[in-house]
């Protein structure tokens, strides 16, 4: 887990003046839910890292002028990248709770947390929270793997369909003629790659440009069928999971232990000396 100091930290802020008026926005708040209690340690957590920053600045800064700054940060809208980095960690958020703590804290000092026990909580919920994604993850991983295996058990006995040692199984769609690439050389291919459900995930095609990359660079699938196509051949490589990218996957767009359909057409062989 990120530090949640590193998460929480605030950047740029202008400290504009603002009214004496006590901030709007703050007071106490029922925290009836995990997610309200969530949202009002991290909005805790967000104050406490803001006055920690300030304290390194040029500049003494009083009660009144967090207050000032509160003010500000009563009207303003929450940054939705921010936001998002929060989601993604602890899957969902209550912005108003958020705000209501960020404000109690940093104008007024007062909380229903404190640095030790917010830290404990939010590490127990990260905690549980990750257990559950990779849980789910793993149960995707094995269901994955085992729509992999029983496609590539099925693909390989198709006409035209070759099978290495390693698993990879290809068939050709045009024989080129040119030469064969080493793992130290720099190839130009045109390809288009799917899921075993028609899925496209990448193509070089839709972006109207031909992908340049080392040989050794790419997945181990690719790796071995470079190593075998003659320039101007176009393959089609059906990649089992554990020669793509196995059980971590790619997000957001594959899945753990995905294999893997790829169309690739070897157009040439980069020259390591051209500028």
């Amino acid at each position: 887990m990120k530090t949640l100091k590193n998460l929480l930290l605030v950047s740029g802020i202008v400290v504009l003046m603002a009214s004496c008026n006590d901030v709007p926005n703050t007071g106490s708040i029922d925290l009836k839910t995990k997610l309200d209690s969530v949202s009002y340690a991290l909005g805790y957590f967000g104050a406490q890292q803001t006055k920690k920053q300030f304290k390194q600045s040029p500049f003494k800064l009083d009660s009144a002028n967090y207050k000032k700054m509160a003010s500000i940060f009563a009207t303003a809208d929450m940054n939705e990248d921010f936001v998002k980095m929060i989601e993604n960690q602890f899957d969902t958020l209550d912005r108003k709770v958020y705000t209501r703590a960020f404000l109690n804290e940093l104008a007024y000092g007062k909380s229903y947390f404190n640095e030790v026990t917010a830290d404990t909580y939010l590490r127990k919920v990260y905690n549980e929270i990750r257990e559950k994604k990779n849980a789910k993850s793993k149960e995707i991983a094995n269901a994955n793997l085992k729509k992999g295996q029983e496609f590539l058990n099925e693909n390989k006995d198709k006409p035209g369909v070759k099978v290495t040692e390693s698993g990879l199984e290809y068939e050709i769609i045009k024989e080129g003629k040119g030469k064969i690439p080493g793992p130290n050389d720099k190839v130009k291919c045109h390809y288009k790659g799917t899921l075993i459900d028609g899925t496209v995930f990448d193509s070089s095609y839709d972006r109207g440009e031909p992908a340049v990359f080392p040989v050794n660079g790419v997945i181990k699938g690719w790796v071995e069928a470079l190593q075998m196509m003659p320039v101007g051949s176009k393959w089609k490589l059906y990649i089992p999971s554990n020669l793509a990218y196995g059980e971590r996957g790619s997000q957001p767009k594959i899945g753990p232990n995905e294999t893997l359909i790829f169309e690739i057409e070897l157009l040439d062989i980069e020259d390591q000396n051209k500028k």
